[in-house]
């Protein structure tokens, strides 16, 4: 009869299951990380896809708005008209700069892993 070659207490097995643990926390975290890691890729593509129709759409609109109006205001005041709407698209232009600038500033991206990394090491400390 053959007996068990390793005890269950020994100290090889109890460092073999925390490496094992550590190992598997580890994976976890990384596999969270890619799949994050593929979202704000994607949100990223689609925002510059989006932004793009937007700008292409919004410069066509503009320029025949433009022409529009300072053809309705030939005779009159078409340098006037055509300074006030240079004045408009230069704010607009400068909201727009300043939303995309906030909207760049947001820091949610990884948010999870990092929560989770945050989780483990409340989780390691000494007084828990």
């Amino acid at each position: 009869m053959s007996e068990p070659k390793e005890k269950s207490g020994g100290i090889f097995s109890s460092l073999r299951r925390v490496l094992d643990g550590g190992l598997a926390i580890a994976q976890n975290r990384v596999e969270l990380f890619a799949v994050e890691l593929r979202e704000e890729k994607c949100r990223l593509v689609e925002a510059i896809i989006w932004a793009s129709a937007a700008v292409a759409f919004g410069m066509m609109t503009l320029t025949l708005l433009t022409f529009v109006v300072v053809i309705l205001f030939w005779e009159d005041a078409r340098v006037a008209v055509l300074l006030t709407l240079s004045l408009i698209y230069l704010l607009a232009t400068f909201l727009a700069w300043r939303g995309l600038r906030m909207r760049l500033s947001n820091d949610s991206a990884l948010s999870g892993t990092l929560g989770e990394i945050r989780k483990d090491r409340a989780c390691l400390r000494p007084e828990n």
